[in-house]
């Protein structure tokens, strides 16, 4: 949603991320110790993340890699595939979003992937979303102020 190319896989073996890690060159995000050292000793750049709740760990990572802690729309990607959403009108989205969604919302997205198709909006998960954000920003803002002293 922010913007970042990232791939999510919460079921493949340590050494098929750590693959995967090499052919992309990606950073490999794991809260899991064992695979941290596995891949950094194969020379995989990997950042272990620690927190307790969400917004802790967004604030890790915004820390680390310098990310800022907004949803910027016109650089969402599709959680699903990764591709960029691209805005879509109404009339796009017409009988591929549930009725009472179709007549509440007003602002769509979608994933433009033949094999994704998704729609999106600002459903009510969103608040949620901003509000974990918001609270990530307050626990990074608070690090770089106690790193300042």
């Amino acid at each position: 949603m922010m913007g970042h190319d990232a791939v999510y896989l919460n079921d493949a073996k340590d050494q098929d991320l750590v693959k995967d890690a090499i052919k992309e060159e990606r950073v490999l995000l794991t809260s899991d110790v064992a695979l941290y050292r596995y891949a950094t000793a194969r020379g995989v750049e990997a950042f272990l993340v620690k927190g307790r709740t969400e917004a802790e760990r967004l604030a890790s990572l915004a820390n680390r890699f310098k990310l800022d802690l907004e949803v910027d729309t016109s650089q969402s990607r599709c959680p699903t595939c990764g591709s960029l959403l691209e805005v879509a009108s109404k009339d796009q989205v017409r009988g591929k979003v549930p009725e009472t969604t179709f007549n509440v919302f007003d602002e769509f997205w979608t994933c433009p992937s033949p094999q994704c198709g998704k729609v999106y909006w600002q459903g009510s998960h969103w608040e949620n979303i901003g509000a974990v954000l918001e609270e990530a920003r307050k626990i990074q803002n608070k690090t770089k102020r106690d790193g300042d002293r």
